[in-house]
């Protein structure tokens, strides 16, 4: 299964960085190619989530690709595990850690994906691989951002 591994280093206090990447709902905000997240469900003490997700393939006529997720975090450890319930792809799963270092939090995020289409060739599966690297890194790069601006 194809693998994204990607880390930031964010000059900021892990507490502060951790609470921002809960807002996930917020995250069109710093993500142009994600039109909503919507939150369907939060447990009561906040540490269980689902939400829905809706993105754009603009390389494909802004093709609309939605899924939903559950988020299971960890105020304790500020860990995100995340999986796919249901959605275009026909697994997601993964992680976020967020750990104290050098005066300020390194965000590690990992993600698993499988993308089985008949006859989709290497080009296309390439360009799914390269698509999903940027959403990843642009997740973080929109926290760094909100996080040293605050």
């Amino acid at each position: 299964m194809p693998t994204i591994d990607l880390s930031i280093w964010i000059n900021a206090p892990v507490e502060k960085v951790y609470a921002i990447a809960r807002e996930v709902e917020r995250f069109p905000e710093v993500m142009p190619d994600l039109e909503s997240v919507k939150v369907l469900e939060r447990s009561e003490d906040g540490s269980r989530t689902v939400t829905e997700w809706t993105g754009l393939v603009r390389e494909f006529n802004n093709m609309r690709v939605k899924w939903t997720e559950e988020d299971i975090w960890n105020d304790e450890a500020h860990t995100c595990h995340f999986r796919l319930l249901k959605g275009d792809l026909q697994k997601m799963e993964g992680e976020w850690r967020f750990i104290p270092e050098e005066g300020g939090t390194r965000f590690h995020s990992r993600l698993e994906y499988e993308y089985n289409v008949p006859l989709l060739g290497t080009l296309v599966k390439n360009l799914i691989h390269k698509k999903l690297e940027q959403n990843v890194q642009m997740v973080l790069e929109g926290i760094r951002s909100r996080a040293e601006a605050t």
